[in-house]
């Protein structure tokens, strides 16, 4: 039997592991940096194991994108950029932006009346 993960917000101990990529478009160029980086999180949603959501945002003053996504571990990060097609579709935002990529794992979550 496989184990199947189920995207919610925990907030118990289970450790959390997120992406958070930082897309700051090249001027103009906002809606084509979210949809390469929107490109890359559909694949990744149907084709890999670990991806559990993503939150894309566009900033209201039409420079910045970002990707929150979170994933079942660390170690998925290094499975994700070893697939060929990830990385043909991760390389597009380089077209239209600069990106930051980072691996944050939740040390602490605040929830209302904490």
């Amino acid at each position: 039997m496989t184990s199947a993960h189920v995207a919610a917000f925990v907030a118990g101990p289970q450790p959390t592991v997120f992406i958070v990529n930082v897309i700051h478009a090249h001027p103009g160029k906002q809606e084509q940096a979210f949809s390469a980086i929107q490109d890359v999180v559909h694949y990744v949603a149907r084709t890999k194991q670990g991806f559990l959501w993503s939150n894309l945002s566009k900033s209201t003053d039409g420079k910045t994108v970002v990707n929150i996504e979170a994933i079942s571990g660390a170690n998925k990060v290094d499975e994700f950029f070893s697939d060929p097609v990830f990385l043909e579709k991760f390389r597009r935002l380089d077209e239209v932006s600069t990106s930051e990529f980072h691996t944050y794992r939740v040390d602490d979550l605040v929830l209302p009346g904490a």
